[in-house]
């Protein structure tokens, strides 16, 4: 069943379908009365809605159950990436989003072969939070994910500052065989989560292409965030941050 993300909350019984809802629904989907979607709002509840006109221009739904099910990783995922060029930073905010990531931090690393500056970075968030807006209705979530942008590092340490624990996935760190400190980050994570009654976050930091830079992985380091390896073998900039996303599902999820 198709979901669609509204701006604001559905207060009736029935409603009119807003254009954008519309032209996916009905044109696209050639939805006719009685089919049903599911609308989500601000208020993160699941309405299963039945569309009971549609006319060429417009079409009626009518709330016939709402659900609270929650189908968000129990844990507020930021995911920090180093620009990197081609669609891989889509790939990303895409995949990582099916996979629960609740925020995407984008910034110019040292290696980062594109980089972004103030006059471009705007259209491409847009196109980023369409294609995070797309896979969180694909996925079937509650929640569309913020994409966001920094210039440099030091803001989005800055910026991350509040998270409970930070990480980075360091090459090197998988180069010397370390395997033990992300399986620890993350038995700590749900350890939090079972005992903890606020709600529990977590920073996953990558680098580009090219990998961080020494001075970047200092500053890191200096800011109490934790060099993790992600096992023995090196993986693409677009691959690392949704080998954390999965480690971290099935750790909290299924384990």
């Amino acid at each position: 069943m198709q979901r669609y993300f509204v701006k604001e909350n559905i207060d009736g019984s029935t409603f009119t379908l807003p254009p954008e809802i519309f032209h996916h629904a009905i044109d696209v989907m050639r939805g006719k009365v009685s089919d049903k979607i599911e609308i989500v709002g601000p208020d993160q509840k699941i309405k299963l809605v039945e569309l009971i006109a549609v006319e060429s221009k417009s079409a009626e739904g009518k709330v016939i159950d709402i659900s609270t099910q929650d189908p968000e990783l129990p844990v507020e995922v930021t995911i920090v990436c180093g620009i990197s060029k081609g669609d891989k930073v889509e790939k990303i905010v895409q995949k990582g989003t099916e996979l629960g990531a609740k925020r995407f931090v984008l910034y110019n690393a040292a290696r980062s072969v594109a980089k972004w500056d103030e006059k471009k970075a705007p259209k491409k968030l847009s196109r980023l939070q369409k294609i995070a807006k797309g896979a969180a209705e694909q996925s079937h979530r509650t929640v569309i994910p913020e994409v966001l942008f920094c210039q440099k590092l030091s803001d989005v340490l800055e910026l991350t500052a509040g998270s409970d624990r930070r990480i980075v996935a360091y090459e090197e760190s998988a180069k010397q065989g370390e395997t033990g400190q992300l399986a620890q980050v993350l038995q700590k994570t749900k350890c939090n989560v079972n005992v903890q009654a606020s709600s529990v976050s977590l920073t996953g930091f990558f680098g580009p292409e090219g990998g961080f830079a020494p001075d970047e992985i200092q500053a890191l380091n200096q800011q109490q965030v934790v060099s993790v390896g992600l096992g023995p073998r090196i993986m693409r900039a677009e691959t690392a941050p949704l080998y954390l996303l999965a480690a971290l599902s099935f750790t909290l999820e299924l384990e």
